[in-house]
């Protein structure tokens, strides 16, 4: 769950506390890339899109899900849901090295691709492996992942954590840890047993 459901939650949560500074970054850095001041408006939009762009990646996440999880399996398909959350830490972490707005808007966008795949895979994984006695229980673990994923990322932008103007980018590069540590546990795991039975025909591997 940590790279599903949890990183949904955490990358939902974690885009409030930077806002001003983000603001900030934005009005700073547009002069130098468009030869203008922004306007208050323009600030405005800039950081509507930053929010609502994760919204988007979500939905091309989502209707990827199903594809990639019939295609390549669901743990494979899970596994590749943490590419573009790295890619997105590496264009947030980034941004104010390079001195582009442009990157976080990007980088939301690649957040919401991994949280609209994570998340559906996540339901489909967890519910064909669970056994049938225990499935009620365990499909509940989405629900509960997002709210740990939300809660970790109030924390994190606490002032007292990761919330100021000087750690903002690594706040929104946050997304890497939950990636690296499903990368490095998940193919451990067994695959769906459901998967390998009727998409790849594997009667003894689904035992």
């Amino acid at each position: 769950g940590i790279g599903g459901a949890f990183q949904y939650g955490l990358q939902v949560s974690i885009i409030n506390s930077p806002a001003e500074y983000i603001k900030s970054f934005i009005r700073e850095t547009w002069p130098k890339r468009y030869s203008s001041s922004p306007s208050e408006d323009m600030i405005t939009l800039m950081w509507s899109f930053v929010v609502s762009i994760y919204s988007i990646g979500g939905l091309l996440g989502s209707l990827s899900a199903g594809y990639l999880s019939v295609r390549f399996g669901r743990k494979r398909a899970m596994l590749s849901a943490n590419i573009p959350a790295l890619l997105s830490a590496a264009l947030m972490g980034l941004s104010r090295l390079c001195g582009s707005f442009e990157m976080i808007i990007a980088g939301r966008l690649f957040s919401g691709v991994c949280g609209g795949l994570a998340l559906n895979i996540h339901l489909m994984y967890a519910g064909e492996c669970a056994p049938r006695n225990l499935r009620g229980l365990i499909s509940i673990t989405a629900s509960t992942a997002t709210a740990v994923g939300k809660f970790v990322g109030f924390a994190l932008g606490l002032r007292e954590v990761l919330g100021v103007d000087a750690l903002w980018p690594i706040l929104m590069a946050a997304n890497a840890l939950p990636a690296l540590v499903q990368l490095l546990t998940l193919p451990f795991f067994p695959d769906s047993p459901r998967y390998l039975l009727i998409d790849k025909k594997d009667k003894e591997g689904c035992i």
